[in-house]
């Protein structure tokens, strides 16, 4: 991954530039050459990754065992409408509600191709349970405002096989 950061704010560009030459913030020749690299597939990979979201989020739509299913491809999502202008494709990213801190933990240890990571978005599939990993340090109460419940897990859908993801999910369900 890769981005830019600009400002036409003086002294946050001199923040910018401090922090920048403190921490290393240029990548070097070969993180260059595999980003060039990798730019050359991204529409195809952007298209699998929104297509087995698409076809995940409707199962776990419909599942018995899972509460909410949160992804903007979804006409259910709150801001669907909203996504559906702006966006050609609704993403990988895929929250969904379990109920609890145990049915979370339990369904996150039986997937199989689905790998348990903090850092999400690369081309294979992987899970977070935020609760005990990403939002861990954040009081209960301020999670729970902001919807990062115990029972909440984010999926990032890769791009395998989408059969295979969802006989992976079924089966950790």
């Amino acid at each position: 991954m890769s981005g830019i950061v600009t400002t036409n704010d003086a002294d946050l560009a001199e923040q910018l530039k401090f922090l920048q030459n403190a921490v290393g913030a240029v990548p070097g020749p070969f993180e260059c050459w595999l980003l060039l690299r990798s730019s050359k597939t991204l529409a195809v990979r952007m298209e699998r990754h929104a297509h087995n979201a698409q076809r995940i989020a409707e199962y776990c739509q419909q599942h018995p065992s899972i509460k909410t299913t949160l992804y903007p491809g979804l006409a259910s999502h709150p801001q669907h409408a909203i996504a559906a202008r702006q966006m050609s494709g609704f993403g990988g990213m895929i929250s969904i509600e379990l109920g609890s801190l145990e049915r979370a933990t339990n369904v996150t240890k039986k997937l199989r191709i689905f790998t348990l990571a903090e850092s999400l978005g690369g081309v294979e599939s992987l899970v977070c349970h935020p609760v005990s990993m990403t939002h861990g340090s954040i009081p209960k109460d301020q999670r729970e405002r902001l919807g990062v419940t115990d029972g909440l897990i984010r999926l990032s859908c890769g791009i395998e096989d989408v059969e295979d993801l969802l006989e992976d999910l079924e089966n950790a369900l």
